[in-house]
């Protein structure tokens, strides 16, 4: 049978961290095997669902890569199916109505507590033949009292649940409305899912869920449940952690391929490699070397991986990218030079896009101040002979290119019989309003001929009113 896999998130809020690598491991299994990859929405908690949360996880998915075979298939759509599901166990016996009403319940479970027993329902409606009178029933499946289920994990290894510490789930609500354990039995047997990869939080559910299958004769998956991720306090990864969803990631200036590479390393390696490209992740990656351990984010590591791609990304593909960040700053990137060659330029000292776009703004818009400690240093009465020498020689290069530009600020340095930063460093500050820039040259050849000498003119005039 072909590999397929599913991720299913809830839509009740972003698309988080460790929701998204779930989806990854579940695509790189898929891809590795030449399996289906498949997305569902899990919309049937009706109340807290929203299509602003389908979205962010449809954006999340999009931005990261993660593109799915089959779907989005919505679960609301297919409350049918799970209609007449639930009425083939009820006509086969492995379901039943129940009317016990909520008071009845609390009541019990204070007994078994005080007893101290496990709460659980104790199948008092599994007999009862009459309905009674004003209470819709819910609808529970009979779970077997006998036996054990054996769960062959591929993270956790051979997990063995007696049936007799299961309880008979609700499979439906009151209004007639799924529940979790029912929909999804549903949906990975409609979906002929064959590895079920999922956070360890699922694993109580699953022995529940292998028992509906096999009360409907049904195949069972494989599973394999992926150990949760902590903050740097042990703690579960929350807001208080930082940034948790993916989508934010991106607001802060990071690749899509960096925070893949981070998640996928996030509980799985391949000895001591660090960084992967995605066709080395669908190669190397096996989902029994998933880690057993809660894995801890480190937002440092993700910081290196992210600087390592900008270093080593493609130009074009970061420039991309950086176009995103540069428009949600209010700059339209074709009024300046081509970000592909920013990129090239400032990719050493910037570690994230969002640093990178905010330091070239001055290559799309003037400034409306110096930078008040590098003009008093830089913008003085010795450096404006220099930018005026430097004005002359820069209208009469032959060409507005790094090589011709350099030897200008060199000769201008020479003739005044000063280093080259003190040419080099006024000029700095007086077209890009700060001491630290790529190189003077390089700087010169991005910002072009007419930006430049109407700044370095626009310094002159600045530091003659200071005199």
């Amino acid at each position: 049978m072909s590999t397929r896999t599913r991720f299913a998130p809830s839509p009740t809020g972003y698309l988080h961290i460790g929701g998204a690598r779930t989806a990854l491991f579940s695509w790189l299994y898929a891809r590795k095997h030449g399996g289906t990859f498949i997305l569902r929405i899990e919309d049937t908690d009706l109340e807290r669902s929203t299509v602003e949360s389908v979205n962010a996880i449809l954006e999340g998915m999009t931005w990261l890569g993660l593109e799915y075979d089959e779907g989005p298939f919505y679960q609301t759509h297919r409350f049918d199916r799970y209609k007449e599901i639930i009425q083939t166990l009820l006509d086969t016996g492995h379901a039943y109505r129940c009317y016990c009403s909520k008071e009845e319940l609390e009541v019990l479970r204070a007994e078994q507590m005080a007893n101290k027993l496990k709460p659980r329902y104790d199948g008092r409606c599994r007999h009862r033949s009459e309905p009674r009178e004003g209470v819709e029933p819910v609808i529970r499946f009979r779970n077997p009292d006998e036996g054990e289920v054996v769960i062959d994990d591929c993270v956790k290894g051979r997990v063995v649940v007696k049936n007799g510490e299961l309880d008979d789930l609700i499979i439906a609500r009151s209004d007639g409305s799924p529940t979790y354990n029912l929909s999804v039995v549903v949906d990975d047997l409609d979906m002929r899912v064959t590895h079920v990869i999922r956070g360890d939080d699922h694993l109580n559910n699953t022995p529940r869920q292998i028992n509906i299958l096999k009360a409907l004769g049904a195949e069972l998956p494989r599973y394999a449940h992926v150990p949760m991720i902590l903050g740097a306090d042990g703690a579960r990864l929350s807001k208080r952690h930082g940034a948790v969803s993916v989508m934010q990631y991106r607001d802060e200036g990071y690749l899509p391929e960096a925070v893949l590479n981070y998640l996928v390393r996030l509980g799985w390696s391949h000895g001591d490699q660090e960084v992967f490209s995605i066709d080395e992740m669908i190669e190397l990656f096996d989902v029994q070397h998933i880690n057993h351990s809660a894995s801890t984010f480190n937002p440092d590591k993700l910081l290196w991986l992210n600087h390592h791609y900008l270093m080593h990304g493609d130009p074009l593909h970061v420039a991309h990218h950086l176009r995103w960040h540069l428009g949600q700053m209010g700059v339209d990137p074709t009024d300046g030079p081509d970000p592909v060659e920013v990129v090239k330029a400032q990719r050493e000292r910037n570690k994230n896009l969002v640093d990178m776009a905010q330091s070239s703004l001055f290559f799309y818009r003037d400034f409306e101040t110096y930078d008040e400690k590098a003009a008093r240093k830089n913008l003085t009465e010795q450096s404006a002979p220099l930018l005026q020498s430097l004005t002359e020689r820069l209208q009469s290069v032959p060409a507005w290119r790094t090589e011709y530009l350099h030897a200008a600020v060199e000769a201008t340095a020479e003739a005044a019989g000063v280093k080259l930063g003190a040419v080099a460093q006024p000029l700095r500050v007086a077209v890009t309003g700060t001491s630290v820039s790529p190189p003077i040259d390089i700087t010169l050849e991005l910002l072009g001929r007419e930006k430049t000498l109407a700044r370095i003119t626009r310094a002159l005039q600045f530091t003659a009113k200071k005199d």
